[in-house]
């Protein structure tokens, strides 16, 4: 289902500078005409992976490397960049084209004394961090950046397939892979809209000029380099801050961290035509929508309820105004706020004339098709009555939302929880609010943490968790290999019962898991 007039209308007028932009970028990194070579240090990592990825469907030659293989660098060399495994001065050197790298762009966790980063220097290579390197891709578009502690990586999925299934020739850049996308993380389009994920660690976004930024919420997070909540409010105002002149602030109001970037907003008359403007503009000059389940939002749901589909229905409302009967596949009222962020994005979109509700009930449509994206409340399958899912979930809030959606979901099985913590920082400033994020479910094992970044301190965290978990039953096995056996054989026990398995972590190695149990399931049924 198609919307080309409304994307004609919204978008057609700012394709010229687009084009701009191609222009401008291909001349800076190869002359007119050529797109140049770019070069990541660190390239299997979510970010840099996808900038990579996005780069060589833009026409430029692309090389990268890292420490570690995974399958995001086995895309890449699908794709035609040449990967390298280690880093080395090798990996910059060219024989075909005689000469350097144009560019080197190198991620937050590589540090300065890395050899290729010390070779470009001495060759008077430009070296762009991540954040460097999004301002100079995204400065001629128009920037649509989605930032919050918890779901901007759905939230910039769902916005980001939305518009592709609208039509909308986006480009878009999304920290996790999206299935029902064809490129996975990136929409390599022509403009004139760039959707891209705004991250908040090592203060990256703090280089994006946004025409419009989507907040989801501020807490604290990142403890290894943020001293406390008001630190990271205080990054987030400097953010909101860079939003151009006429642009537009899109804010999740229920939770107390996001509302207080609205302090320096004042109410003000704005002539409207449709349902989009908002009534709050601030000092900065960009205007503001709020969404959330509050009354005293702008767009806002209700009558939440379950549907047959695992997910959830609800009304939406934009000024106390019903205006649409909204149904998503995916559980949670997180999913739900996700939802009306994308909704509230999109109506900010849209220009004078269009069928705002003609548009609002595309968008619903396309919403109700949105399977999510991988490692969140990801089916991994199941046997004998036992169903099992991974999610990426790695803060309190993230495993309390990812847990009452389960149990929305499953209101009366068992409930499994396996947790493994990332980072010692992380959980040594977060373990009273981690000791009551696994309410929802009835049994919980922890492993011992997961923190490639940080030197162990020889503190079993892990061990200090389980003994602190409120309310389900809870126990440390540190190992992956002891807790797939006792999940085996717990579960063989009891196969005649619906269990509901969750793994949480961002490690591999927790991703492995949840295939590993239903393989051995599957083995003695």
């Amino acid at each position: 289902m198609k919307d080309a007039s409304f994307v004609r209308c919204a978008y057609g007028q700012r394709r010229a500078v687009a084009e701009l932009s191609k222009d401008v970028v291909a001349v800076s990194m190869g002359g007119e005409g050529q797109k140049g070579w770019v070069h990541f240090v660190g390239i299997g990592g979510y970010g840099l992976s996808a900038l990579a990825m996005l780069a060589r469907k833009q026409g430029f030659e692309v090389s990268g490397s890292d420490i570690n293989w995974n399958i995001r660098m086995d895309d890449l060399h699908n794709a035609g960049v040449n990967v390298y495994l280690g880093h080395s001065i090798a990996c910059l050197e060219n024989k075909t084209a005689g000469k350097p790298p144009d560019a080197i762009i190198i991620s937050s966790s590589i540090p300065k004394d890395n050899e290729e980063v010390l070779h470009a220097e001495s060759m008077g290579t430009p070296i762009y961090k991540r954040d460097s390197w999004l301002q100079k891709i995204t400065e001629h578009y128009n920037l649509i950046a989605i930032a919050g502690t918890h779901g901007k990586s759905t939230t910039t999925a769902m916005l980001s397939y939305v518009l592709n299934a609208m039509g909308d020739d986006l480009i878009a850049v999304i920290g996790a892979n999206v299935p029902q996308l064809s490129e996975g993380n990136i929409i390599p389009g022509n403009g004139p809209n760039f959707v891209l994920e705004a991250d908040e660690y090592d203060c990256c976004f703090l280089g994006l000029s946004p025409s419009i930024a989507v907040v989801t919420n501020v807490e604290w997070e990142h403890v290894d380099l943020f001293d406390d909540e008001e630190h990271v409010r205080s990054i987030f105002r400097k953010f909101v801050q860079q939003i151009k002149s006429g642009g537009h602030l899109i804010l999740c109001g229920d939770g107390a961290g996001a509302y207080s970037l609205l302090r320096d907003c004042k109410p003000k008359n704005l002539a409207s035509k449709g349902i989009s403007p908002s009534t709050l503009v601030s000092d900065a000059g960009h205007s503001v929508t709020t969404y959330g389940l509050s009354s005293k939002m702008d767009w806002r749901a209700s009558s939440i309820t379950p549907n047959s589909q695992g997910g959830q229905d609800y009304i939406l409302l934009h000024k106390d105004c019903p205006i649409a009967e909204v149904s998503l596949r995916l559980p949670g009222d997180h999913n739900v706020l996700n939802s009306l962020a994308v909704i509230a994005t999109i109506s900010n979109l849209m220009k004078d004339g269009d069928n705002v509700y003609d548009t609002i009930d595309s968008v619903k449509y396309h919403l109700s098709k949105f399977e999510g994206i991988s490692r969140r409340f990801d089916f991994i399958g199941e046997v004998n009555g036992c169903r099992v899912y991974e999610d990426y979930a790695h803060h309190p809030t993230e495993v309390r939302a990812t847990l009452q959606a389960a149990r929305q979901q499953f209101p009366f099985q068992p409930l499994w929880v396996v947790f493994q913590a990332h980072s010692f920082s992380r959980i040594a400033a977060l373990m009273k609010d981690f000791s009551t994020s696994f309410n929802y479910a009835d049994y919980v094992i922890v492993t011992e943490v997961y923190s490639p970044r940080e030197k162990d301190e020889g503190k079993d965290y892990g061990m200090e968790l389980a003994t602190t978990i409120s309310g389900p039953a809870s126990e440390y096995i540190p190992k992956m290999v002891d807790v797939l056996e006792k999940l085996v054989h717990d579960i063989s026990a009891r196969r005649n019962e619906e269990t509901v398995v969750f793994t949480i972590g961002t490690n591999n190695e927790m991703a492995a898991l949840g295939p590993k149990l239903l393989r051995r399931l599957q083995e003695i049924s």
